[in-house]
């Protein structure tokens, strides 16, 4: 299952790396997207695909699933969820004065 998962983040990483070196805005968005859910699935492959009881410490002591990996997992959710929010006003902005989503288009003056 791990072999699966790691070449799922292998395909993730070439995607994002390919669409963060466009010249779209767009894209660039897309890009971050996909390398933000690339990490998200190395840090939970990273953690170990374990089963077990909920970190309740009761009964099953013995056998828990750890939360730090879930719990890092959401707090990098939150934050890209943040950066994609801003990327997104950011770009609509710089289409709003340079009349295009492309970023070699925007180097020019104002019309």
């Amino acid at each position: 299952m791990e072999i699966l998962i790691a070449l799922a983040i292998g395909v993730l990483f070439t995607v994002g790396a390919y669409l963060v070196l466009s010249k779209s805005l767009l894209r660039i968005l897309l890009g971050t997207t996909l390398l933000a859910h690339g990490v998200h699935l190395l840090l939970l492959t990273m953690a170990g695909l374990k089963t077990g009881a909920s970190p309740l410490l009761g009964e099953n002591a013995d056998s828990y699933a750890d939360p730090l990996p879930q719990a890092l997992i959401l707090t990098s959710i939150v934050i890209s969820f943040g950066v994609s929010a801003f990327f997104i006003v950011l770009a609509y902005r710089a289409y709003r004065s340079a009349g295009t989503d492309d970023v070699e288009g925007s180097k020019g003056e104002r019309p």
